[in-house]
């Protein structure tokens, strides 16, 4: 099997060591990726610290046209790409294909945002003392980017990351995750085919044990993470001076109230807390439904977890595939099992054939269980009856996460009221927490994160507000 080579400062280069992908789904290998050694992650890190003076000044619609041309390249090898991501994710192909589709948008938002990006002018003679002065107020790159990206989204949260640094002329070096560093790879070929100039961008499928000098050099100075609370957090104390963004999942809620479209709701439930096999930092976790719809709700919900269609992630009907790895479906499976122990009662699924974890209804659970209060990134939910709106919200509120939370209900009020009083970065009414659409700002509170993507809010992140202040002008 050929060896992918990774992206060294805009060129393909190969190192001494490999990494194996293997489809989590049957074990197969999909790809070997070659793996930079220390010198050449040095070589990365220097060409993007050596460009970025000449990345800062690019026109603007070089910056757009390479995004462009990224947007067009994806659309054309989207099929293949989509294969890639299943693949080596283990994402069903119904899947993989949005998220190819995603990423052609999120590359092609990034183009637009990049053409209007250009600043702001204030006059400065509201006061007497000000006459004649104007400041032009315009935002800089910090400089290089680390980009850190994780293996559940393994090319459109790679293009939220590289596509606003291009957008606003930072270098950006890219580490995936080492489970997925297929995608990341092909969307180097496309970005080297734009002509932006050489150290611009890398692609260092390194391991996790060597990415501590990436996070520590300061010739980065941007630093981007997805991935878990602990591995972000301790990026952000390890470089303090450091500006760091951080998106760190959840455990999301999706409220269903006694005016809401029963039949909807369900089915929106259970197809987006098991989508990505669970695997999604906003995936529905836990259904806080009212008290007089909560059998009727049960029901259809149960009926419709059972009726999605588990498989082979290369299938067009596949609806839910593996999760990432044997070891991740074997936790998820601990953390159930110590759920009933601790009284839950499983209304369907609860299973683990291999990576495959079937879709999980569990009711009766303490609050203090993994299930409710952790992360799951499986395919669980978790039901929790209550017994009004001011309870449904205290719930949803009673976690130490806040990345989004849905709403299904039919009251303008109440939609209202959820936007004011729920402690997440997104609040979706009439929908579940799994709704994202690229362009928005995307980020929580408490600790899911600290920063936004979505293309403007991530370019922002990037950059610093920089005055100049003209004197003696006619106003």
């Amino acid at each position: 099997m050929d060896v992918r080579p990774f992206w060294l400062a805009g060129s393909p280069a190969t190192g001494e060591d490999e990494l194996t992908v293997t489809n989590p789904h049957d074990g197969r290998v999909v790809g070997v990726a070659s793996v930079p050694d220390p010198g050449q992650v040095e070589q990365a890190v220097a060409a993007a610290h050596a460009v970025r003076k000449q990345a800062a000044a690019l026109p603007i619609h070089v910056r757009a046209e390479a995004l462009a041309h990224i947007s067009r390249r994806l659309a054309e090898r989207a099929e293949e790409t989509a294969r890639l991501i299943s693949a080596e994710n283990g994402k069903p192909i119904f899947w993989a294909r949005g998220e190819v589709g995603r990423a052609v948008s999120t590359f092609r938002f990034a183009a637009e945002e990049t053409r209007r990006f250009s600043g702001d002018v204030q006059r400065l003679d509201t006061e007497p003392a000000a006459a004649g002065r104007l400041a032009y107020v315009s935002r800089q790159p910090y400089g290089p980017v680390l980009a850190v990206t994780p293996f559940n989204f393994p090319l459109n949260l790679v293009a939220h990351k590289v596509a606003p640094a291009i957008a606003v002329g930072a270098p950006v070096i890219v580490k995936p995750a080492p489970a997925t560093p297929l995608s990341a790879l092909l969307l180097g070929e496309i970005i080297a085919e734009t002509g932006l100039p050489e150290g611009m961008f890398s692609v260092l499928p390194v391991p996790n044990e060597r990415a501590g000098a990436l996070v520590d050099d300061p010739r980065l100075p941007v630093v981007s993470f997805t991935g878990s609370g602990p591995v972000g957090y301790a990026i952000k104390d390890r470089v303090p001076r450091k500006h760091v963004t951080l998106e760190l999942g959840g455990n999301a809620a999706a409220v269903v109230l006694a005016d809401a479209d029963l039949d909807w709701a369900a089915s929106r439930v259970a197809l987006f807390s098991n989508y990505q096999a669970g695997q999604s930092c906003i995936a529905v976790q836990r259904v806080i439904v009212e008290e007089p719809v909560a059998e009727a709700f049960t029901a259809k919900l149960v009926a419709a977890v059972e009726g999605l269609v588990v498989g082979d992630p290369a299938d067009d009907k596949t609806q839910v595939g593996p999760l990432v790895s044997v070891e991740a479906a074997e936790r998820v499976e601990q953390w159930v099992a110590e759920a009933v122990a601790a009284g839950a009662t499983v209304l369907t699924g609860g299973t683990r054939d291999g990576a495959t974890v079937a879709p999980t209804v569990l009711t009766g659970v303490p609050r203090d269980a993994k299930v409710v209060s952790e992360e799951v990134f499986g395919p669980v939910m978790v039901l929790q009856p209550v017994a009004s709106v001011d309870e449904a919200f205290a719930v949803a509120n009673d976690s130490r996460f806040g990345l989004q939370a849905g709403v299904f209900t039919s009251s303008l009020e109440t939609a209202f009221r959820a936007g004011k009083e729920l402690e997440v970065g997104g609040v979706i009414i009439g929908d579940v927490p799994s709704y994202r659409a690229d362009q928005m700002p995307y980020g929580g509170v408490k600790e899911s994160g600290i920063g936004r993507e979505g293309l403007r809010s991530a370019m922002e992140d990037y950059t610093y507000e920089k005055v100049m202040v003209l004197t003696g002008l006619t106003l």
